[in-house]
C-alpha cells in the first residue's frame, strides 16, 4: 500500500510538472504572437501578383489581365494605405529578377516562392513583403490567396484565401483591395494579428 501510495504521488506530481510546463509554453508562444514584429511605420514590398490557371477548364490569352489588374489594385490600395512605406514596380521587379534571386526561386518565378520574396524584401531594406496570387478555375470562379511575410524570420503572418464568383473583373478587384486593408491593418499593429477582421 505505501509504495503504491508513493508512486501515485510521484505521478500526480510528474503530471502536474507537465501540464505546468505545457501552459507555460502556451502562454509564451502567445506573448511572441502579440509582440509587435515591426515598426507600424517599416516598408512594405509588394511583388506582382502571380496567374495560376493550370486547373481551369478552359484556359484564355486574357487570364493574365486578371494578375496585372489584382498587382494594380493591390499595389494601389496598399499606397493609398500606407503612401511611402510602399516599395513596389520596377525596384522590385529588378530585384527579384537578379541573378542572386533566380537562383533562391530555383528558377521559378520570384513572386510564388516565400524564400526568394525574403530576399528581394531583405535588399530593399523592408521586414515586410506581400506575395499573391489569382487562380482561375472557370471563367465564373476564381481564388485570390494573398500572403502578408515577416521577412526576418520568414513567418506568414497572413495567409488568406478567397473565393471569387460572378463577373471576374469586379470580383478581382475586391479581393485585392480587401486583402490589401487587412495587410494595412496587420502592418499598422506591427504584424499582431487578430481574430476579428474589422478591427481598425
Amino acid at each position: 500500500m505505501t509504495n503504491s501510495s508513493t508512486n501515485l504521488r510521484v505521478v500526480t506530481a510528474s503530471l502536474a510538472i507537465l501540464a505546468a510546463v505545457l501552459i507555460s509554453r502556451d502562454t509564451q508562444a502567445q506573448t511572441e504572437s502579440l509582440r509587435p514584429r515591426a515598426s507600424p511605420t517599416a516598408k512594405v514590398v509588394v511583388l506582382p501578383v502571380a496567374l495560376y490557371n493550370a486547373q481551369a477548364n478552359i484556359q484564355e490569352d486574357s487570364d493574365s489581365s486578371r494578375a496585372a489588374l489584382s498587382t494594380q489594385v493591390l499595389t494601389s490600395k496598399l499606397q493609398e494605405l500606407f503612401d511611402s512605406q510602399v516599395i513596389a514596380g520596377s525596384r522590385v521587379e529588378l530585384v527579384a529578377a537578379s541573378p542572386r534571386a533566380q537562383a533562391i526561386a530555383g528558377n521559378q518565378p520570384c513572386n510564388v516562392i516565400v524564400a526568394c520574396a525574403r530576399f528581394v524584401a531583405d535588399s530593399l531594406g523592408a521586414p515586410w513583403v506581400v506575395i499573391a496570387k489569382v487562380s482561375k478555375t472557370s471563367n465564373l470562379i476564381w481564388l485570390f490567396t494573398g500572403q502578408l511575410i515577416h521577412a526576418p524570420t520568414g513567418t506568414i503572418v497572413l495567409d488568406d484565401t478567397t473565393e471569387l464568383k460572378g463577373e471576374p473583373e469586379g470580383m478581382v478587384r475586391a479581393g485585392s483591395r480587401i486583402f490589401a486593408e487587412r495587410v494595412a491593418r496587420t502592418v499598422r499593429r506591427g504584424g499582431v494579428t487578430t481574430n476579428f477582421p474589422n478591427t481598425p
